[in-house]
């Protein structure tokens, strides 16, 4: 390389790197509007308070979601879920811990660790048949797997991870 074409070069180089943004850099969470339903908190990078990733419905809504259709060991029959994939959660707040906690209304808690949040895994579930679930039914946000698509989610593990009413997240190291 010439003598001349240096500089050139290393200024080009500094402005690529002061106008690329951080590729880490995410988005902030907006505010929740309506009632929260869930708080995910502990090693996340992207929060809207304190130190915390409050949503509520619509936030949840807005975001990537998921159908699909399973039996459970809990419900009579084939029933259709809609939520947000926990892995897409999980990225949405910038989670770097290797499992979460995962609590619910009763404090009735599971351990879920990082190799759950997959693409085809559990969701956040809001809908069941495409309707709202009240907390006497297990809502309103429930951890489903897609029991019927994967013989691997058919354990005792795996239901046991199955929470309910969840309404908190802490995401551990």
């Amino acid at each position: 390389m010439s003598l001349l074409a240096r500089p050139f070069l290393t200024v080009f180089t500094t402005l690529v790197l002061l106008v690329a943004p951080p590729v880490a850099a995410q988005e902030a969470l907006p505010m929740p509007e309506g009632e929260p339903l869930l708080t995910v908190t502990g090693e996340i990078s992207v929060t809207n308070q304190d130190e915390a990733a409050v949503f509520d419905r619509a936030m949840l809504e807005s975001m990537e979601t998921v159908t699909f259709t399973t039996s459970t060991i809990w419900t009579e029959g084939p029933q259709t879920f809609t939520g947000v994939p926990l892995s897409e959660l999980m990225e949405a707040v910038g989670a770097t811990g290797s499992s979460m906690k995962a609590t619910a209304i009763n404090d009735y808690a599971v351990d879920i660790p990082r190799e759950d949040w997959v693409q085809d895994g559990p969701i956040l579930a809001y809908l069941n048949d495409g309707e709202e679930m009240p907390v006497r039914d297990k809502g309103p946000l429930w951890v489903v797997y897609p029991y019927d698509l994967n013989a691997s989610y058919q354990s005792e593990v795996i239901y046991s991870r199955s929470i309910w009413q969840l309404d908190r997240i802490v995401v551990v190291e």
